[in-house]
């Protein structure tokens, strides 16, 4: 259990001063928007509208991002959490990663009935199963097993489902 991503490698400068060549400026900007103000708005029903029609995520039903969760700004689409799912506060999904030599992207999965602690950051390429509880302030850095409980940095698993 790894990380799926594909991975693209740079020449010269470090990758992200490639970032325009592999996303529109104007697709970023966009996206900027949206999530900044789907950050703190209050009302779940709108938060996800917004996320599925706007950034064209995945979202189930039910499913709740707390305050100030940040969706990946450049490739939002490759995110997907399933139904009757939280998000905890101040979380970060990423769907993406520059590096120095090299840029990679990976679709990020989350199941449904997880539950996912606050301030925590998740890495692209991941896979969450169903009924996962990943604790507070935890890096998930490698696919987590339907029904484990997880937590720390680097992640381990606490409970084995």
């Amino acid at each position: 259990m790894g990380r799926n991503t594909q991975r693209y490698p740079v020449e010269k400068d470090n990758s992200l001063w490639h970032m325009y060549k592999t996303v529109s400026f104007w697709k970023v900007v966009k996206n900027f928007i949206v999530i900044e103000v789907s950050r703190v708005t209050p009302f779940l029903r709108v938060k996800n509208w917004m996320y599925r029609r706007l950034l064209k995520m995945n979202v189930g039903e039910r499913t709740s991002f707390a305050l100030k969760v940040t969706p990946d700004v450049m490739y939002p689409e490759r995110i997907t959490v399933g139904s009757n799912t939280i998000i905890g506060f101040s979380t970060t999904i990423l769907a993406h990663e520059y590096l120095i030599d090299e840029y990679r992207i990976g679709d990020v999965v989350i199941g449904s009935n997880v539950m996912i602690g606050a301030n925590s950051l998740i890495l692209p390429g991941v896979t969450i199963g169903d009924g996962a509880i990943v604790s507070a302030a935890t890096l998930v850095h490698k696919d987590v097993a339907p029904g484990a409980f997880v937590g720390g940095n680097p992640m381990q698993v606490i409970t084995p489902k």
